[in-house]
């Protein structure tokens, strides 16, 4: 009897999962979360700051949407309205944070490492750009985290981050112009003279 309620649950969908969770199914939950965990993680560790502030910020988002269940309103996706979910717990961590003093990424006082470009250029240059990330203020961060790596239209980002579609154009404009200023080193340079779209 147990097997083939697991079974059931695995072939509902996320909307049915989340009803279920609702009405008191405890494996429901645990379900959906297993389909969607990988694409949260994600989003909040390119959302947030730190490693530490996306770990806390996924746990209270997941904390969030498993007791705000019954409120889901079936207008959008179950994975939309946790991606939501979750880039706003990021962004109220960033704006709590504000207060606290920073503490740097990198140790600039230690030598530095051996250049091993030719092997892990590719790794570099993605810790690279995941650092210039935090050069943008958290809302500018969580649109073009949205619409240039996650893939979302500008209209599903509207959606996401419960912005007018004009705010999330401004916002990515103003993020991509700050991360092609602070990354143009990493382009290619012919005569002097960089590439289009730089």
């Amino acid at each position: 009897m147990r097997i083939n309620r697991g079974i059931a649950v695995a072939g509902m969908s996320d909307a049915q999962l989340l009803a279920a969770h609702a009405a008191g199914d405890p494996r429901a939950f645990a379900e959906l979360l297993s389909r969607h965990q990988d694409h949260l993680w994600q989003t909040a560790r390119r959302t947030s700051y730190t490693v530490q502030d996306a770990e806390d910020a996924l746990q209270e988002a997941l904390l969030s949407a498993h007791r705000t269940a019954a409120t889901f309103r079936e207008d959008a996706a179950v994975r939309s309205w946790l991606h939501r979910i979750v880039v706003n717990a990021c962004l109220d961590r960033m704006r709590r944070n504000r207060a606290r003093p920073t503490v740097p990424l990198l140790d600039d006082d230690g030598p530095e490492p051996a250049d091993t470009r030719d092997v892990m250029s590719e790794r570099e240059t993605s810790l690279t750009v995941e650092e210039a990330l935090l050069i943008l203020p958290p809302e500018q961060r969580a649109a073009v985290v949205a619409v240039d790596l996650e893939g979302y239209s500008v209209a599903e980002a509207s959606v996401l981050l419960g912005v007018p579609e004009g705010t999330v154009k401004s916002r990515c404009s103003r993020a991509r112009s700050k991360l092609a200023h602070h990354l143009k080193y990493l382009q290619p340079e012919r005569n002097g003279i960089l590439p289009r779209g730089v």
